[in-house]
């Protein structure tokens, strides 16, 4: 018989236990949750486009055309125009030959992964990396190798180490097509912004040992895409960094986008290959038509209404210059993710409730979220938010760690 009380307990006492809040009111900065108006600070909403009426119209519209449902797998009767149309259009959007819808970021990073690596293979992963990347590269049954964090001389150690496995009689891995006998593949794999650091992957360092090595490189931009590059392209755009430099281009509709949903971007081999062997992508129900065309509309936004990225750069260089004047402990970020060291995960989350106390919504980040004794507060942006709100925010600070 499973006792689940003693582990529930366990995470009680450690201050780990986590609760859901139940919000009431569109997603925006400004939010009734459980009955009482917030000021929201901790929504991956960035560019607020999650309640922008052409989104919401788009939608509507949509659902009356298509209905609510896709009604089954892409691959069966679930891919209509709109998801065909959104793809063609993130491709260009991304300079990429092909994208591919995924019902999830989650099922996206996991589905690429073992699509593309298995038994016999190495998937090299940042430490911080977020859980789906992780989980991707050890449910794919290719040896498993974490280098330090943003640390490309270790991954270059790590990749200068790894033995090719030559083995001619290994079973072939089921999800993947054949590579030929002896051939080994090794692909690494980062975060473009990290979730909870807010820092940025050194991409093109690690594009050069990628092909120094013969190894691929897939980056998860789901924190980048729509907020950082001129055009809202995202790290690969900052950058400048091309189809044949990283591989394989992640992406996540839910955040900056403000829908739902995910992509993979790249060439026409890759993009062919994740259709006939993804299992993420074969075996589980298309996302809405409704939510594609909805995307369509935020993309469009994205790309022709800079000032919302010129805003968010402007809020959060105003809030660290404030913060330092305060002198609290912020890590180094210089996206629209902020956040603030602590340390206890009892005393990260008195503070954030001492803010909610005070109307601000700022949530706790812990263990395993994040390591142990690294507990944070992870304060993040919007295009939406004011500079009189950043002020608020660092008085409620200032009075909540007190």
């Amino acid at each position: 018989m499973f006792d689940l009380s003693l582990k529930l307990n366990e995470l009680s006492q450690q201050g780990l236990y986590r609760s859901r809040r139940i919000v009431e009111s569109p997603q925006g900065i400004n939010l009734i949750c459980d009955g009482n108006p917030v000021l929201n600070f901790c929504s991956n909403d960035y560019l607020g486009l999650a309640n922008h009426p052409d989104v919401i119209n788009a939608f509507k519209n949509a659902a009356d055309k298509y209905g609510v449902g896709s009604g089954s797998a892409h691959l069966i009767c679930g891919h209509s125009s709109a998801h065909h149309a959104l793809e063609e259009e993130l491709a260009v959007f991304t300079g990429r030959d092909r994208a591919l819808l995924f019902s999830t970021g989650y099922m996206a990073n996991m589905g690429a992964i073992s699509a593309l690596v298995g038994r016999g293979d190495t998937v090299f992963e940042d430490r911080l990396n977020h859980a789906s990347l992780l989980d991707g590269g050890l449910l794919s049954g290719a040896r498993f190798k974490r280098y330090a964090h943003a640390d490309v001389d270790h991954l270059q150690n790590l990749l200068g180490n790894s033995k090719a496995i030559k083995n001619s009689i290994d079973t072939p891995h089921p999800n993947r097509l054949p590579k030929g006998e002896g051939i080994s593949r090794s692909l690494i794999v980062t975060d473009g912004v990290f979730s909870m650091d807010g820092d940025i992957a050194p991409l093109q360092a690690l594009s050069v040992v990628a092909k120094q090595h013969d190894a691929w490189l897939m980056v998860d931009d789901a924190h980048g895409l729509g907020v950082l590059g001129e055009n809202g392209g995202g790290i690969l755009e900052q950058t400048g960094l091309k189809q044949d430099d990283v591989q394989v281009l992640v992406g996540t509709l839910g955040k900056a986008f403000g829908t739902f949903g995910a992509f993979v971007a790249g060439s026409e081999e890759l993009i062919e290959t994740l259709v006939q062997t993804a299992r993420t992508y074969i075996y589980t129900t298309a996302l809405p038509p409704a939510i594609a065309e909805a995307t369509r509309s935020s993309l469009k936004i994205i790309q022709t209404e800079s000032w919302r990225r010129e805003k968010l750069r402007f809020l959060t260089e105003r809030f660290r210059a404030g913060a330092g004047q305060l002198g609290l402990s912020l890590m180094a970020s210089s996206s629209p993710i902020q956040p603030l060291l602590i340390g206890q995960s009892e005393q990260a989350v008195a503070v954030s409730q001492a803010l909610l106390n005070q109307g601000f919504l700022v949530s706790a980040i812990r263990p395993p979220t994040v390591p142990v004794n690294a507990a944070r507060l992870r304060v993040t942006f919007s295009a939406m938010h004011e500079e009189q709100q950043i002020d608020q925010l660092l008085d409620a600070l200032a009075k909540a760690l007190v």
